[in-house]
């Protein structure tokens, strides 16, 4: 018996969602027509894809394996749907692309008036997370990462780095005083990131490690899991945080005082990374290339 293809999507869907009503609604279909299309799909297979609790839907165990292998194949067919968009797009239409808020915020949103005068056809979507965007889900097109991807089938391209520097606004260090070294900063207020939260880049809350302050039990900290935050509570001579160079250039910001330069971290890598199916993309190239350009003109990013 051929499986029928179209109740195979609801099915994903359903499990993907958890319930009738969350697949209806990415599906356009009523609550009603999901379960009936399910209860079909099963009678067609001759077996149960689902519990049903009044909580909710849990897989059966054949369920379980229907799913995991739909995953695969939906993949796939994502994957080659881009690659036919791809093969016949001229460099029009849209293209998302996915960082960390504070390197939009304080780098990446100042360069998109150019970007959209020189590429007017292109639809450009930013979607701001710490957290990883599944490329080959289609969850975005294009990702600048602050580590380097492990998966064999994303291409990356090296655009360029930022170190970071310990720094507070002049205000704070004039009324609390100047650290002279690591372990003054024992006796400041210093903001850092939560444990357990997600983060832009490794290792955020070193420089305190290596200054010998415990995040955990020391009572000065100002925890946030937000480096623009971090940056304008710095702004507001809350205290004293690790902050990209480029977001402390003296020349945009002659209040921020950087200090404790034996702190300072190694770079960080920006890279801008795609699937390998999508090389042949013009907006991806078109994004990627003006980038390229900006950062060799662009004093406020080291390589």
């Amino acid at each position: 018996m051929a499986m029928d293809w179209d109740k195979f999507r609801i099915f994903h869907m359903v499990a993907k969602a958890g319930s009738f009503t969350g697949a209806g609604e990415t599906l356009n279909l009523s609550q009603s027509a999901v379960s009936r299309h399910i209860s079909s799909f099963e009678e067609e297979l001759g077996i149960p894809l689902f519990h049903r609790h009044a909580r909710g839907l849990v897989l059966t165990e054949k369920g379980e394996m229907l799913y995991k292998a739909s995953i695969d194949i939906f993949a796939r067919m994502v994957q080659i749907e881009g690659q036919m968009i791809d093969a016949r797009e001229s460099g029009h239409g849209p293209l998302s692309i996915t960082m960390p808020e504070f390197l939009a915020t304080s780098w990446f949103v100042p360069l998109i008036p150019q970007f959209h005068q020189d590429h007017q056809d292109i639809l450009l979507t930013l979607l701001l997370d710490d957290r990883i965007f599944n490329l080959t889900l289609r969850e975005a097109d294009v990702a600048l990462r602050l580590h380097e991807p492990e998966q064999a089938d994303l291409i990356q391209s090296r655009l360029g780095g930022f170190d970071l520097c310990v720094c507070a606004h002049r205000h704070y260090l004039a009324e609390h005083g100047t650290p002279q070294t690591p372990r003054d900063l024992r006796d400041h207020i210093c903001l850092a990131y939560p444990d357990q939260s997600l983060v832009p880049f490794k290792n955020p809350n070193d420089w305190l490690l290596r200054a010998g302050v415990d995040v955990a039990h020391t009572k000065n900290l100002i925890l946030i899991n937000s480096l623009s935050a971090i940056a304008a509570a710095v702004q507001s001579g809350a205290g004293i945080a690790t902050l990209p160079s480029f977001m402390i250039d003296p020349a945009a910001n002659p209040d921020m005082v950087t200090i404790l330069p034996e702190l300072r971290s190694a770079p960080i890598t920006i890279y801008f990374v795609y699937q390998e199916e999508r090389r042949h993309s013009k907006r991806i190239g078109a994004l990627r290339d003006y980038l390229m350009r900006q950062l060799k003109l662009n004093p406020m990013i080291i390589d």
